[in-house]
């Protein structure tokens, strides 16, 4: 099965994908292909560089093809992204997170779209 995890509750970043998920993908038992996580509000911060739990989920996206994206808005309030809505650039966050909105995402995950999409 492949999910992507909207990430929409308050410490659902560092509680749910840094303690449990992120151990498990490391670990290669999470039992399901993750194609993207999605990034609102204060669990963007997850991703600022330097961020222990930030660096490592960056490192196994990358060896995963794991898409993170922020929220654009949300990232600009934050300091994590430059520009305007819609035309956002990512800065200061781990390597290979993207900025986008909704349209972006469903851009980015529709050649292999996921079966479920889980909010967290």
């Amino acid at each position: 099965m492949k999910v992507a995890y909207i990430l929409n509750t308050p410490n659902a970043a560092n509680y749910k994908v840094g303690t449990m998920i992120l151990p498990q993908l490391e670990e290669d038992i999470h039992g399901v292909d993750v194609l993207g996580i999605f990034f609102f509000d204060d669990n963007a911060f997850m991703l600022r560089k330097g961020d222990p739990k930030g660096e490592r989920l960056a490192a196994i996206a990358k060896e995963k093809g794991i898409l993170l994206m922020m929220c654009d808005q949300c990232a600009i309030q934050r300091g994590l992204a430059t520009g305007s809505a819609g035309s956002a650039e990512a800065s200061g966050v781990v390597e290979g997170v993207q900025v986008g909105c909704f349209p972006d995402l469903y851009t980015a995950l529709a050649p292999n779209p996921p079966d479920q999409v889980i909010s967290l």
